[in-house]
Protein backbone atom coordinates (compact mmCIF):
# COMPACT_ATOMS: atom_id res chain seq x y z
CA UNK A 1 0.00 0.00 0.00
CA UNK A 2 0.62 3.54 0.08
CA UNK A 3 2.58 5.60 2.03
CA UNK A 4 0.03 6.71 4.66
CA UNK A 5 -0.07 8.84 7.67
CA UNK A 6 -2.92 7.38 9.36
CA UNK A 7 -4.69 4.24 10.17
CA UNK A 8 -2.19 2.08 11.27
CA UNK A 9 -3.29 0.73 13.92
CA UNK A 10 -4.25 -2.79 12.69
CA UNK A 11 -0.65 -3.44 10.93
CA UNK A 12 0.78 -2.48 14.26
CA UNK A 13 -1.18 -5.03 15.96
CA UNK A 14 -0.38 -7.71 13.21
CA UNK A 15 3.06 -6.83 13.29
CA UNK A 16 3.45 -6.81 17.25
CA UNK A 17 1.44 -10.58 17.08
CA UNK A 18 4.07 -11.72 14.61
CA UNK A 19 7.50 -10.23 15.25
CA UNK A 20 7.19 -7.44 17.77
CA UNK A 21 7.86 -5.20 14.79
CA UNK A 22 6.60 -1.96 15.13
CA UNK A 23 4.88 -1.00 11.88
CA UNK A 24 6.31 3.00 10.86
CA UNK A 25 4.57 5.42 8.63
CA UNK A 26 5.66 8.15 6.82
CA UNK A 27 4.10 10.82 5.06
CA UNK A 28 7.14 10.27 2.07
CA UNK A 29 6.41 10.35 -1.51
CA UNK A 30 6.13 6.51 -2.22
CA UNK A 31 8.67 6.36 -4.61
CA UNK A 32 11.61 8.21 -3.17
CA UNK A 33 12.78 5.58 -1.40
CA UNK A 34 13.21 3.70 -4.63
CA UNK A 35 17.44 3.94 -5.98
CA UNK A 36 19.13 2.64 -9.13
CA UNK A 37 20.60 -0.60 -9.08
CA UNK A 38 24.15 -0.31 -10.60
CA UNK A 39 26.72 -1.19 -8.61
CA UNK A 40 24.67 -2.89 -5.60
CA UNK A 41 25.97 -5.78 -4.12
CA UNK A 42 24.65 -9.04 -4.78
CA UNK A 43 22.13 -9.97 -2.51
CA UNK A 44 22.67 -12.82 0.44
CA UNK A 45 19.78 -14.17 1.76
CA UNK A 46 19.79 -14.56 5.26
CA UNK A 47 16.37 -16.20 6.12
CA UNK A 48 15.30 -19.54 4.68
CA UNK A 49 13.77 -18.89 1.36
CA UNK A 50 11.31 -21.42 -0.26
CA UNK A 51 12.41 -25.25 -1.48
CA UNK A 52 12.53 -25.59 -4.53
CA UNK A 53 14.94 -25.55 -8.07
CA UNK A 54 12.83 -24.34 -10.29
CA UNK A 55 13.41 -20.51 -9.33
CA UNK A 56 14.54 -18.48 -12.48
CA UNK A 57 15.34 -14.72 -11.69
CA UNK A 58 13.62 -12.12 -13.25
CA UNK A 59 14.25 -8.33 -13.97
CA UNK A 60 15.41 -5.95 -11.08
CA UNK A 61 13.72 -3.25 -12.28
CA UNK A 62 9.74 -2.11 -10.42
CA UNK A 63 6.92 -3.25 -13.35
CA UNK A 64 4.42 -0.74 -14.03
CA UNK A 65 3.47 -2.38 -17.45
CA UNK A 66 0.56 -4.64 -18.63
CA UNK A 67 0.79 -7.90 -20.01
CA UNK A 68 -2.15 -6.72 -21.67
CA UNK A 69 -0.19 -4.09 -23.92
CA UNK A 70 -1.41 -0.38 -24.23
CA UNK A 71 -4.86 -0.14 -23.13
CA UNK A 72 -4.09 -3.06 -20.30
CA UNK A 73 -5.22 -2.68 -17.05
CA UNK A 74 -3.35 -3.90 -14.04
CA UNK A 75 -5.82 -4.53 -10.61
CA UNK A 76 -3.87 -5.04 -7.61
CA UNK A 77 -5.32 -5.90 -4.57
CA UNK A 78 -2.76 -5.13 -0.86
CA UNK A 79 -2.51 -6.19 2.25
CA UNK A 80 -4.90 -9.15 2.68
CA UNK A 81 -6.24 -11.95 2.63
CA UNK A 82 -8.99 -10.80 4.93
CA UNK A 83 -11.80 -13.02 5.86
CA UNK A 84 -14.45 -10.46 5.40
CA UNK A 85 -13.48 -7.91 2.09
CA UNK A 86 -11.49 -10.69 0.20
CA UNK A 87 -14.40 -12.93 -0.57
CA UNK A 88 -16.40 -10.08 -1.96
CA UNK A 89 -14.00 -8.87 -4.25
CA UNK A 90 -13.27 -12.35 -5.19
CA UNK A 91 -17.24 -12.32 -6.08
CA UNK A 92 -16.53 -8.67 -7.96
CA UNK A 93 -13.84 -9.65 -10.45
CA UNK A 94 -15.53 -12.99 -10.90
CA UNK A 95 -18.60 -11.78 -11.59
CA UNK A 96 -17.00 -8.86 -14.49
CA UNK A 97 -14.11 -11.59 -15.38
CA UNK A 98 -11.39 -9.67 -14.20
CA UNK A 99 -7.92 -11.16 -12.91
CA UNK A 100 -6.14 -9.18 -10.58
CA UNK A 101 -2.88 -9.85 -8.31
CA UNK A 102 -3.21 -10.07 -5.02
CA UNK A 103 -0.02 -8.31 -2.66
CA UNK A 104 -0.47 -10.35 0.60
CA UNK A 105 1.19 -9.79 4.04
CA UNK A 106 2.42 -13.07 5.09
CA UNK A 107 0.72 -13.21 8.57
CA UNK A 108 -2.27 -12.82 6.77
CA UNK A 109 -1.65 -15.44 4.68
CA UNK A 110 -0.41 -17.75 6.98
CA UNK A 111 -3.81 -16.98 8.86
CA UNK A 112 -6.18 -17.49 5.96
CA UNK A 113 -4.79 -20.34 3.76
CA UNK A 114 -8.35 -20.98 2.63
CA UNK A 115 -8.32 -17.63 0.60
CA UNK A 116 -5.14 -18.12 -0.77
CA UNK A 117 -6.09 -20.96 -1.98
CA UNK A 118 -9.63 -19.46 -3.06
CA UNK A 119 -7.61 -16.55 -4.80
CA UNK A 120 -5.22 -19.26 -6.71
CA UNK A 121 -8.12 -21.31 -7.98
CA UNK A 122 -9.95 -18.08 -9.43
CA UNK A 123 -6.85 -17.40 -11.38
CA UNK A 124 -5.22 -14.53 -10.04
CA UNK A 125 -1.81 -13.69 -9.16
CA UNK A 126 -0.14 -13.67 -6.00
CA UNK A 127 2.55 -11.25 -4.67
CA UNK A 128 5.07 -11.04 -1.71
CA UNK A 129 3.99 -7.92 0.54
CA UNK A 130 6.46 -8.54 3.11
CA UNK A 131 5.86 -10.76 6.44
CA UNK A 132 4.56 -7.76 8.50
CA UNK A 133 3.92 -4.43 6.39
CA UNK A 134 7.11 -2.12 8.26
CA UNK A 135 6.80 0.64 5.55
CA UNK A 136 10.16 1.72 6.76
CA UNK A 137 11.60 -1.14 5.27
CA UNK A 138 14.00 0.65 3.29
CA UNK A 139 15.60 2.55 6.49
CA UNK A 140 16.10 -1.83 8.35
CA UNK A 141 19.47 -3.25 7.81
CA UNK A 142 20.10 -6.15 4.64
CA UNK A 143 19.36 -9.06 7.02
CA UNK A 144 15.76 -7.91 8.01
CA UNK A 145 14.67 -6.58 4.69
CA UNK A 146 15.56 -10.88 3.43
CA UNK A 147 14.00 -12.34 6.60
CA UNK A 148 10.88 -9.80 5.77
CA UNK A 149 10.68 -11.09 1.95
CA UNK A 150 11.97 -14.42 2.15
CA UNK A 151 9.80 -15.66 4.86
CA UNK A 152 6.83 -13.79 3.20
CA UNK A 153 7.68 -15.83 0.33
CA UNK A 154 7.53 -18.94 2.10
CA UNK A 155 4.09 -18.22 4.27
CA UNK A 156 2.32 -17.13 0.91
CA UNK A 157 3.93 -20.17 -1.05
CA UNK A 158 3.05 -23.04 1.68
CA UNK A 159 -0.76 -21.32 2.44
CA UNK A 160 -0.85 -21.57 -1.50
CA UNK A 161 -0.49 -25.07 -1.49
CA UNK A 162 2.96 -25.12 -3.30
CA UNK A 163 1.96 -22.05 -5.27
CA UNK A 164 4.64 -18.95 -5.50
CA UNK A 165 4.19 -15.21 -5.43
CA UNK A 166 5.05 -14.09 -8.92
CA UNK A 167 5.76 -10.40 -7.43
CA UNK A 168 7.10 -8.39 -4.30
CA UNK A 169 5.75 -4.84 -3.51
CA UNK A 170 7.77 -3.31 -1.18
CA UNK A 171 5.12 -2.04 1.41
CA UNK A 172 4.66 1.65 1.03
CA UNK A 173 6.70 1.47 -1.79
CA UNK A 174 10.19 1.04 0.23
CA UNK A 175 11.92 -0.49 -2.23
CA UNK A 176 16.11 -0.62 -1.77
CA UNK A 177 18.35 -1.74 -4.82
CA UNK A 178 18.72 -4.29 -2.33
CA UNK A 179 15.51 -5.55 -1.58
CA UNK A 180 14.59 -5.75 -5.39
CA UNK A 181 17.72 -7.89 -6.77
CA UNK A 182 16.74 -10.16 -3.56
CA UNK A 183 13.27 -10.69 -5.20
CA UNK A 184 13.83 -11.02 -8.78
CA UNK A 185 17.17 -13.40 -7.81
CA UNK A 186 13.81 -15.32 -6.27
CA UNK A 187 11.65 -14.95 -9.58
CA UNK A 188 9.77 -12.16 -8.00
CA UNK A 189 9.83 -9.06 -9.85
CA UNK A 190 9.20 -5.72 -8.19
CA UNK A 191 5.69 -4.77 -8.52
CA UNK A 192 4.89 -0.75 -8.32
CA UNK A 193 1.58 1.10 -9.15
CA UNK A 194 0.64 3.97 -11.22
CA UNK A 195 -2.59 4.92 -9.45
CA UNK A 196 -3.33 4.79 -5.55
CA UNK A 197 -6.75 4.96 -5.66
CA UNK A 198 -6.80 6.05 -2.03
CA UNK A 199 -9.22 4.09 -0.86
CA UNK A 200 -7.42 2.94 2.77
CA UNK A 201 -8.23 6.52 3.48
CA UNK A 202 -11.95 5.70 3.33
CA UNK A 203 -12.65 9.03 1.60
CA UNK A 204 -15.41 7.76 -0.23
CA UNK A 205 -16.79 5.90 -2.98
CA UNK A 206 -17.27 9.05 -5.26
CA UNK A 207 -13.64 9.92 -4.48
CA UNK A 208 -12.26 6.54 -4.99
CA UNK A 209 -13.90 6.60 -8.31
CA UNK A 210 -12.81 9.77 -8.92
CA UNK A 211 -9.31 9.62 -8.09
CA UNK A 212 -8.80 6.54 -10.52
CA UNK A 213 -10.57 8.61 -13.64
CA UNK A 214 -8.72 11.18 -12.68
CA UNK A 215 -5.07 9.49 -12.36
CA UNK A 216 -5.43 6.63 -14.88
CA UNK A 217 -3.38 8.60 -17.17
CA UNK A 218 -0.50 7.94 -15.21
CA UNK A 219 -0.34 4.47 -16.18
CA UNK A 220 -2.03 1.03 -15.93
CA UNK A 221 -1.15 -0.46 -12.35
CA UNK A 222 -4.23 0.61 -9.91
CA UNK A 223 -3.68 0.17 -6.18
CA UNK A 224 -6.47 -1.18 -3.86
CA UNK A 225 -6.79 -2.70 -0.86
CA UNK A 226 -8.93 -5.63 0.90
CA UNK A 227 -7.40 -5.26 4.27
CA UNK A 228 -6.33 -2.62 7.32
CA UNK A 229 -9.52 -1.97 8.18
CA UNK A 230 -13.49 -1.08 6.76
CA UNK A 231 -13.36 -2.10 2.61
CA UNK A 232 -16.85 -1.04 2.52
CA UNK A 233 -15.97 2.14 0.66
CA UNK A 234 -13.24 0.00 -2.02
CA UNK A 235 -15.96 -2.62 -3.02
CA UNK A 236 -18.28 0.08 -3.94
CA UNK A 237 -15.84 1.97 -5.96
CA UNK A 238 -14.86 -1.31 -7.80
CA UNK A 239 -18.57 -2.07 -8.37
CA UNK A 240 -18.80 0.91 -10.85
CA UNK A 241 -14.78 1.17 -11.92
CA UNK A 242 -14.64 -2.31 -12.97
CA UNK A 243 -17.90 -2.18 -15.90
CA UNK A 244 -16.63 1.53 -16.47
CA UNK A 245 -13.44 0.34 -17.73
CA UNK A 246 -14.59 -2.15 -20.29
CA UNK A 247 -16.91 0.16 -21.53
CA UNK A 248 -14.27 2.69 -22.35
CA UNK A 249 -12.46 0.13 -24.10
CA UNK A 250 -9.67 -1.41 -21.54
CA UNK A 251 -8.42 -4.99 -20.94
CA UNK A 252 -7.46 -6.23 -17.82
CA UNK A 253 -4.34 -7.98 -17.54
CA UNK A 254 -1.82 -8.54 -14.82
CA UNK A 255 1.41 -6.44 -14.95
CA UNK A 256 4.58 -7.30 -16.83
CA UNK A 257 6.86 -9.96 -15.20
Amino acid sequence: MARHGGGRGWYGKVAGAALGVTVLATGASVWTAQAGTEGDPSPKATASATPGNDVKPVETTIAHASEAGARGVNITIDDGPDPRWTPQILDLLREYGVKATFCMVGTQAQAHPDLVKKVVAAGHRLCDHSVSHNTAMDKKPQSYQSQQILDAERMITEASGGVRPMYYRAPGGAFTPYSRQLAASRGMRPLGWNVDSKDFERPGANAIVATVERELHNGPTLLFHDAGGDRTQTVQALRRILPRLKEQGYAFGFPVH
